[in-house]
């Protein structure tokens, strides 16, 4: 049997503070993190939401030298970006907090200590790459050259992310810093290092014994790497920006990222709830989620599970990590190096009162299973065709059709006909669905599950087609409306976890209030946080619900309409009669061809300038000498200056151009493959070089007789080497 928690402690991986947050952070952390935490406040469950930037590492170091500040300048900077942007999009965790902060820096350097001084960590002399100018040891990704295995002229350290082969520096060729461009060197430095080996046994009980039910993603990840046998890891680094390791002869070290970062889960808590912290980080009693991406699978799995059970202390381990895959974006992986990315920042400024546009998309295209693709005319198209024409379209109907009919008040449910009883009915076990896979973290499918009871209205007020009704039966339309109401109040509370901002326009068209949690005030909405814990007087005395979760459709909820919770939904009489509604206002607007296009434009403008980057770069790379030859090998080629006569392009072809030239001996015919740099009117009355005695050859039906010489830059581009000055047809070169 499942254990039962009292709370839920819900953390979301720490975004790196060198850079703003993109969709692929949003679709694969955040975004599923808040719709749980929503939706489990509605069930009124006890959640601390934690979260903070992660500011520590090289790489802020990097941003740093390169924009001419400092290190703190960089991580105040975004940190204040992502947060905005998380509010922006009604993100709102009881803390988002910084690992720079004073309080983490003292916890992780006690933790590190505490570890220290009970002898969990082992020291290794190990030679690590050193950049001589910029005086500082480089991260394996820090290291750039050129893939032995593709080719790739700018592979890191550690991947190449052309042909997605993993590498290591020394497999590099010619590599160099990407911090001064020196060659690296190697020098001897000691390192502190967490025996992951040790804990393996307890790993393996634990999480291949004990969590089954864990996604496959992750699941697998971790046996792939237990079953490769765990090795000891780093939890030091030399730089000098970090939480100074706390010990004597650690000077110029600091704790590695992905050791410091993880504590500031812990840090948050005691800095928003410094005298009762230890309830959430040490009760059994609490229920412990980690929302990550798959690259961080390995530390919350394996790094910072063995670091709480070497530090013992009763520290619990999480229930559950649902990690995402990887969310790409136009067909191309998302790069914040490249700036192929859609910025959150950005975005709520571009579509300003559209986040629950882009809440929706990124989860009705979450990459829980596999990588997926955003696309902004998919983007357009769920909001178009689902979001504005059936669950905005089915709204709006239904209140519209209440205020011309009824002035606006909730018409007497009267006498239900068949249809009406299987469409209400059809709401509970859609229920029961959503929930299944809000707690089994399948957040797509309970999109579907959402979205089916506005589909459900859609289609019950069509076929139902109460303004024809209305010609001759009123109190039959009022029992059509009322069934629409009452599914409207359904979705005003269904959508709430995944659209919270539509959800309150809703709730102020149908007069209610934000749905409460029982026993608590209101859920955490767009606007702020809710509280930790903290009854409010506002309460939704929703019926009590059996051990086995029946009884899930009360018969009547008490209270009036304006006070509703998760246990409402499925109440054929949310809205009683004679309720006055708010005005009509639209849910979702259209976003048009235009809006869209603009967004595709400056992807193109990334791409282009990128492409172009990269052969600025390719050309500065000149390709290596070939092996020697000898004067007689260079005596046999017959090398001659010749005359393009005529010009016209091979049928059935791109590239090649049949050229008539007049070489001083003859005339005669070269196919070359040039047609995608030059037209046939660019070649007519060239004066080129050919290689005369180049033995002949039938391309496309044609004899070619020779071969033109050109000059292939390292961008890939041809270009031909021609005379200075026009000389006679046949003149030797030599």
């Amino acid at each position: 049997m499942e254990k039962k928690f009292k709370r839920t402690l819900v953390t979301c991986a720490l975004p790196y503070a060198n850079g703003p947050v993109h969709i692929g952070h949003l679709a694969g952390v955040y975004v599923p993190a808040d719709i749980y935490v929503r939706y489990l406040r509605l069930r009124g469950e006890d959640v601390l939401y934690v979260c903070g930037s992660d500011e520590h590492g090289v790489p802020i170091t990097i941003k740093a030298r390169q924009q001419g500040c400092s290190p703190q300048d960089i991580v105040d900077k975004y940190h204040k970006i992502i947060d905005g942007s998380f509010k922006a999009l009604g993100i709102n965790f009881d803390i988002y907090g910084r690992t720079s902060s004073k309080v983490h820096e003292k916890n992780a350097a006690q933790f590190f200590r505490k570890l220290y001084d009970e002898g969990k960590f082992v020291t290794r002399e190990s030679e690590q790459y050193y950049d001589p100018e910029a005086k500082t040891f480089l991260a394996d990704r820090y290291i750039v050259g050129t893939c032995p295995k593709c080719g790739n002229e700018g592979a890191y350290g550690d991947q190449c992310e052309k042909c997605g082969s993993t590498l290591s520096p020394e497999e590099l060729i010619n590599p160099h810093s990407r911090l001064s461009g020196a060659e690296p060197v190697k020098r001897k430095t000691t390192h502190w290092y967490l025996p992951l080996q040790d804990y393996e046994g307890w790993l393996r009980e634990w999480i291949l014994e004990g969590h089954k039910e864990w996604r496959s993603n992750v699941y697998g990840q971790v046996k792939s790497w237990l079953d490769g046998g765990l090795q000891p890891r780093a939890v030091t680094r030399d730089l000098d920006w970090g939480v100074p390791v706390p010990v004597e002869g650690a000077e110029g070290k600091v704790l590695y990222v992905w050791f410091d970062a993880p504590i500031g889960y812990i840090s948050n808590t005691m800095e928003l709830l410094p005298d009762s912290w230890e309830k959430w980080w040490k009760s059994p009693d609490t229920k412990l989620v980690h929302f990550i991406g798959k690259d961080n699978i390995v530390f919350h799995c394996i790094v910072f599970p063995a670091m709480l059970k070497a530090y013992g202390d009763g520290f619990i381990l999480p229930e559950n990590v649902p990690a995402n895959e990887f969310l790409n974006l136009e067909g191309d992986k998302i790069s914040t190096s490249r700036g192929w990315a859609v910025w959150a920042h950005e975005y709520v400024q571009d579509f300003p009162g559209k986040e629950d546009v882009l809440r929706y998309v990124l989860t009705a295209n979450a990459p829980e299973t596999k990588d997926n693709d955003f696309s902004w005319k998919e983007f357009q198209t769920r909001n178009n065709s689902e979001l504005v024409a059936i669950f905005g379209n089915f709204v709006n109907r239904a209140v519209v059709l209440t205020h011309k009919y009824f002035e606006g008040r909730v018409p007497a449910a009267g006498e239900l006909a068949e249809v009406d009883r299987e469409t209400l009915a059809e709401v509970p076990a859609l229920r029961e669905s959503l929930e299944k896979n809000i707690e089994n973290y399948r957040f797509r499918e309970a999109l579907k599950d959402a979205m089916q009871i506005a589909r459900l209205g859609n289609k019950y007020i069509s076929d139902s087609e109460p303004w024809k009704v209305a010609k001759t039966d009123m109190a039959r339309t009022g029992t059509i409306l009322n069934v629409c109401l009452q599914l409207c109040a359904d979705l005003a509370i269904a959508f709430e976890p995944f659209t919270p901002f539509a959800c309150e326009r809703l709730r102020r068209m149908l007069n209610l209030n934000r749905p409460t949690a029982r026993g608590k005030g209101p859920v955490c909405g767009p606007q702020g946080a809710a509280s930790t814990g903290i009854a409010s007087p506002e309460t939704c005395a929703g019926p009590a619900v059996t051990e086995e979760g029946q009884d899930r459709l009360p018969e009547k909820v008490a209270g009036s309409a304006s006070s509703v919770c998760w246990d409402s939904l499925g109440a054929a009489d949310i809205l009683p009669e004679g309720h006055q509604l708010g005005e009509a206002e639209l849910l979702f607007e259209k976003i048009d061809d235009a809006a869209i296009q603009k967004q595709l434009d400056r992807l193109a403008e990334i791409r282009a300038q990128k492409e172009a980057e990269a052969k600025a770069e390719l050309a500065k790379h000149v390709t290596p000498q070939k092996e020697e030859c000898t004067f007689d090998d260079f005596g046999k080629m017959d090398i001659r200056t010749a005359t393009v006569l005529e010009a016209e392009r091979v049928p059935k072809t791109d590239k090649l151009l049949k050229l008539t030239i007049d070489t001083g001996i003859d005339r005669r015919v070269i196919v070359s493959g040039i047609a995608e740099y030059y037209t046939p009117e660019d070649m007519v009355g060239r004066q080129i070089c050919i290689l005369a005695n180049l033995k002949p050859r039938v391309i496309k039906g044609i004899e070619s007789k020779g071969m033109i010489l050109m000059a292939r830059q390292n961008d890939g581009t041809m270009r031909f080497i021609t005379p200075q000055e026009t000389v006679v047809n046949g003149a030797e070169i030599g």
